[in-house]
């Protein structure tokens, strides 16, 4: 049985290793995660005309951001129903895995997902912002596995036939549906704070439930797997009031501290062991060192400041982190290890809002404004801006996280999806 067990891990490791490449971007905010990559060489400027190396239609609008395995995208996209003010009859409403071949941008299948209905009704301010496609895909290289909130779980191979659909609840809220499956071993585990106040973890293997961890309460973010001391991991996760960490294997409990003081949307990020957080309306930052028991906020909090994002995420490199507030276009600059401001500074021109997360590449920060275009910032504690970059004839939104590619950019509105760099 030992032997067998052996013959089927390397198997699969290796249809793991000839699926995907360290060049991959396999999950919401890339590698672990942290929205970094090591690409070299990246574009500064780009327009309608300048540097664009593919554009392709897609089937529909969605707030998810596109993954890449091997020689394929995917992303999710939605369609038939709040497509526009008008709305439509919700029986109408579509949501859709597409996959894209990465070298033309030219779409290779699209499928459609089951639903479970009624979804959220498109009204109001909230649900309108961004829809009913907004968690990124996630890939170990072997199977796609998507997150739709009430409709399911769903695992795909990567031709898109559908494995299996489980379920982490049933329940929706009037600002939609918009976190990420993270993958651990042979485990797929999902924020449904909306759907069941719950994290949930479904095997790999056939979607069933292998556990949950109650009490996640107002949080739209992402959970993140940080290592920590003696090579270990655990899932950290902002909730409404408190940051919780937990086992990813079991779902136990292992720690957890006072947080963001209101819902929580941006994810966070990691580093050497320490977690740093950023949310709510009352803009808030912290750091926590991770390896604690029970209540730590005595004891882990490291620092507390009133700067932060209600939205978008914070990105950590070489000692800093660095973000931008969705409302009013300022870019933040905050010393890790002591939470100083190094700098603050309005992005010129105008951005208006911003939901898209920073990337950090080649030593440069990408910031994507909903409607106003990119924003090209140096990667250093001294604010400059390297460019602003608007693709004048797509007025977005673009409310998807910068993907980096083999070189490129890959940006996402609700219509197009862009391959950004030379050929």
């Amino acid at each position: 049985m030992k032997a067998r067990n052996l013959l089927i891990a390397a198997i699969g490791l290796l249809a793991f290793t000839l699926s995907a490449s360290p060049a991959d971007w396999l999950q919401f905010r890339g590698p672990g995660g942290l929205g970094i990559a090591g690409d070299k060489n990246l574009p500064v400027k780009w327009g309608v005309q300048e540097n664009i190396a593919w554009k392709a239609e897609l089937p529909g609008p969605g707030a998810s951001s596109p993954i890449v395995v091997g020689n394929k995208v995917y992303l999710t996209c939605y369609s038939g129903y709040g497509l526009d003010k008008a709305a439509g009859d919700m029986k109408d409403l579509k949501r859709h895995l597409v996959c894209l071949d990465r070298a033309s941008g030219k779409v290779l299948w699209t499928r459609d997902v089951p639903q479970s209905l009624p979804e959220q009704a498109f009204s109001g301010p909230y649900i309108t912002l961004h829809g009913y496609a907004s968690g990124t895909p996630a890939c170990d290289g072997q199977r796609l596995y998507v997150f739709f909130g009430k409709s399911g779980v769903f695992a795909f191979d990567l031709d898109g036939k559908q494995l299996w659909q489980g379920s982490a609840g049933d329940k929706t809220h009037g600002w939609g549906s918009g976190t990420s499956p993270v993958l651990t071993k042979d485990l797929v585990i999902v924020n449904a704070s909306v759907e069941s106040g719950s994290l949930v973890a479904l095997n790999k293997s056939d979607g069933k439930t292998a556990w949950t961890a109650k009490g996640i309460s107002s949080s739209w973010n992402t959970p993140l797997l940080v290592d920590v001391p003696g090579g270990k991991q655990e899932l950290v996760v902002s909730s409404q009031g408190r940051i919780r960490a937990f086992n990813p294997q079991s779902g136990a409990e292992l720690w957890n501290c006072h947080g963001v003081d209101d819902y929580v949307v941006p994810s966070v990020v990691a580093s050497k062991g320490v977690v740093y957080a950023i949310g709510g309306r009352s803009n808030t930052a912290l750091a926590v060192k991770c390896g604690g028991q029970g209540d730590v906020t005595k004891t882990n909090v490291l620092w507390r400041i009133n700067k932060g994002s209600n939205v978008t995420s914070p990105v950590f490199h070489e000692g800093h982190l660095y973000w931008a507030n969705e409302e009013r276009g300022i870019v933040y600059c905050v010393e890790a290890e002591k939470g100083t401001v190094v700098f603050e500074e309005r992005l010129q021109p105008t951005s208006g809002r911003i939901y898209a997360s920073p990337v950090a590449a080649d030593g440069k920060l990408y910031f994507l404004s909903r409607q106003s275009g990119a924003y090209v910032v140096d990667a250093k504690p001294q604010f400059k801006l390297l460019s602003h970059n608007a693709i004048k004839d797509d007025p977005g939104p673009f409310n998807a996280n910068p993907v980096v590619s083999n070189g490129q950019l890959l940006l996402r509105s609700n219509r197009y999806l862009y391959c950004i760099g030379k050929n």
